[in-house]
C-alpha cells in the first residue's frame, strides 16, 4: 500500500514533543483485560494485520529546521512482555523508533502511545482493531463461518486526516497589515504568539486565569525514579451514574467535584482559602464529524474558589453548580471552533513559520511551565466503550493512564463496570484515598490496587 513519505504535526502534536521531558514522557496507555491469558504468538498476528489497516502508526518522528514532522518507515512492531514502568518514554532524539508499544502481561493487552501520534479516541480504534483480530484467532472455533470488519474504521486516507486543518485552517491568508501585527517580528512579539499556542492546545486552559487568583498545587516527594504512582478504582457503573443524577450533572462533571473536594480536604490550611483548576479535554470528533486517529481534540480549565469554612459534604452541591455552569459555557461548537481556529491563526503566522525549531522549543517549554502553575488537577473521561458485539463477551475490563506532571485521574466505563485510575508524580496517594473513601461512603463498592514504589533507592542515593 503506498503511503505519503511524511505528514506535518498537528496543532497538538506540537505541543507535546516540544514539552516532553524525563519527569514526563507523554506517553498514556490503553489496557483491555480479556478473559484468557494472553497468548503472544496469536497477538503478534493480529499486530501485524492491524499495523497494515493503520499507516499513521508507522511513523517516526524526525526534527526539521522549523518544526517536527512525522516520516514513513519500515519498521516492524513486536509485542513484548510487560516488564517495565508504565508510560515509558518512546521517543528519543537520538534513536529511530516506532512511537506506540502494544505489551501484554496475564490476561492484560496494553496499548502504549506517545501523544505526538494519537490521541486517546484515535489509540481506542487501534486497540478495538488489534483486539478484534486477537479474539478471532484465540477463539477460532467460535468464529467459524463469520467474517467480521470493525465498525466505522473503512477508509485509511480518513484515518490519517489533519481534522484541525481540515476545520480550522483561514479561509483567507494571514497577512501582516499593521505596525503592531509588524511587531511580532521580534522575539518579544513570538514569544506571545507561541503562547497563544500553549494556552490553546494539549496542557493548555481557556484564557488567563485572574490575575489574582492563587491556584493550590498539589505538592509532595516524588517517586524516585521518576514513576507514575498508580491507583486504579473499579465499581459498578451504574451506582455512580445514579449519584450523579441525583446532583443533577453529568459522570464528568460528579467525578471532578469529588477530586476537587478530595484535593482541598488534603491541603494546607489557608486563611483565605484556595482556588482548585482542573484540566479537562475536549474530543472535537463529538462536534465536528472526523474519523482520523490523528490528535483531535481541544482542552478546557474550570476552577472553584473554595473558602476556608468549605470542606464538608455540603460545599458539593455548590461545586457542581459552578462546574456545571463552565462546562456549558465552554463546551458549545461555537466556542470550540472559535479557539481552534484562532490557535490555527497563530500557527500560519509567517514569523512563527521562520522561527527556528530549537527557539520554539524553549518558548514552548518556558510558557508551558507557566501554564502548569495555573492548574491544580487534570482528569480525562474516554466515555464508554463497546466493542463489536461479537467479541465484546471476551473483553472485560479497560483501564487508562497516562505519564503526569499533577495528579489527575483517566475514567473509562465498559459493559457495567467503570475504572477510574489515578496517576500522580508523588509518592502520598492521600487525595486518592480521599475520592475513593467519598465513592465508599456513598454506596459506591469500589475495588482498588496500586502499584509498588521503592523507596530505597532514594534512601540510598540520601545516604551516599
Amino acid at each position: 500500500m503506498a503511503r505519503k513519505n511524511w505528514v506535518r504535526l498537528d496543532n497538538a502534536s506540537k505541543i507535546f514533543v516540544a514539552t516532553m521531558s524525563s519527569k514526563d514522557s507523554k506517553v498514556f496507555r490503553i489496557t483491555a483485560e480479556l478473559k484468557d491469558e494472553v497468548v503472544p504468538e496469536l497477538l503478534q498476528e493480529a499486530l501485524d494485520v492491524t499495523y497494515e489497516h493503520f499507516p499513521l502508526y508507522h511513523s517516526v518522528l524526525r526534527r526539521g529546521i522549523f518544526w517536527y514532522y512525522l516520516e514513513d518507515s519500515d519498521l516492524t512492531p513486536k509485542v513484548q512482555p510487560d516488564r517495565q514502568n508504565p508510560a515509558q518514554p518512546l521517543y528519543q532524539f537520538e534513536s529511530r523508533n516506532l512511537l506506540f508499544r502494544v505489551l501484554y502481561d496475564r490476561q492484560r493487552v496494553h496499548l502504549e502511545v506517545f501523544h505526538t501520534l494519537s490521541d486517546g479516541t484515535g489509540a481506542l480504534w487501534f486497540l478495538e482493531n488489534l483486539l478484534h483480530h486477537y479474539i478471532l484467532r484465540r477463539y477460532a472455533a467460535d468464529f467459524q463461518h463469520k467474517e467480521l470488519l470493525p465498525e466505522g474504521r473503512e477508509s485509511v486516507r480518513k484515518l490519517l486526516d489533519d481534522s484541525f486543518a481540515r476545520y480550522f485552517s483561514r479561509t483567507k491568508p494571514f497577512t501582516l497589515t499593521t505596525p503592531a501585527k509588524a511587531t511580532l517580528s521580534t522575539v518579544t512579539g513570538a514569544g506571545k504568539a507561541v503562547g497563544k499556542l500553549v494556552y490553546h492546545v494539549g496542557e493548555s486552559v481557556v484564557g488567563q486565569s485572574p490575575a489574582k487568583e492563587r491556584v493550590y498545587r498539589v505538592r509532595g516527594r516524588r517517586t524516585p525514579d521518576n514513576r507514575m504512582r498508580l491507583v486504579e478504582g473499579r465499581m459498578p457503573v451504574k451506582p455512580v451514574l445514579a449519584l450523579a443524577k441525583a446532583q443533577e450533572t453529568t459522570l464528568t462533571v460528579y467525578l471532578t467535584a469529588l477530586y476537587m473536594l478530595a484535593a482541598v480536604q488534603e491541603a494546607p490550611v489557608r486563611k483565605d482559602g484556595w482556588t482548585v483548576a482542573v484540566t479537562v479535554p475536549v474530543n472535537l470528533r463529538a462536534f465536528f464529524p472526523s474519523t482520523s486517529a490523528r490528535n483531535f481534540f481541544s482542552t478546557i480549565r474550570v476552577s472553584y474558589h473554595f473558602q476556608e469554612e468549605e470542606r464538608g459534604e455540603e460545599v458539593l452541591k455548590k461545586v457542581i453548580v459552578s462546574l456545571n455552569h463552565q462546562f456549558s459555557e465552554q463546551i458549545v461548537r461555537e466556542r470550540l471552533k472559535e479557539k481552534s481556529v484562532n490557535l490555527k491563526a497563530y500557527e500560519e503566522q509567517p514569523v512563527l513559520r521562520i522561527m527556528p525549531r530549537p527557539v520554539k522549543d524553549l518558548i514552548l517549554k518556558i510558557l508551558n511551565a507557566k501554564n502548569n502553575r495555573t492548574l491544580t488537577l487534570g482528569i480525562s473521561n474516554l466515555g464508554r466503550v463497546a466493542f463489536h458485539p461479537d467479541i465484546d463477551p471476551y473483553i472485560g475490563n479497560l483501564y487508562a493512564m497516562t505519564s503526569a506532571v499533577r495528579p489527575q485521574f483517566l475514567t473509562v466505563s465498559h459493559g457495567e463496570t467503570l475504572t477510574i485510575t489515578w496517576i500522580s508524580p508523588y509518592v502520598d496517594t492521600e487525595i486518592e484515598k480521599t475520592m475513593i473513601r467519598m465513592l465508599t461512603q456513598k454506596g459506591v463498592a469500589v475495588t482498588v490496587a496500586a502499584n509498588r514504589v521503592d523507596l530505597r533507592h532514594e534512601e540510598e542515593g540520601e545516604s551516599s
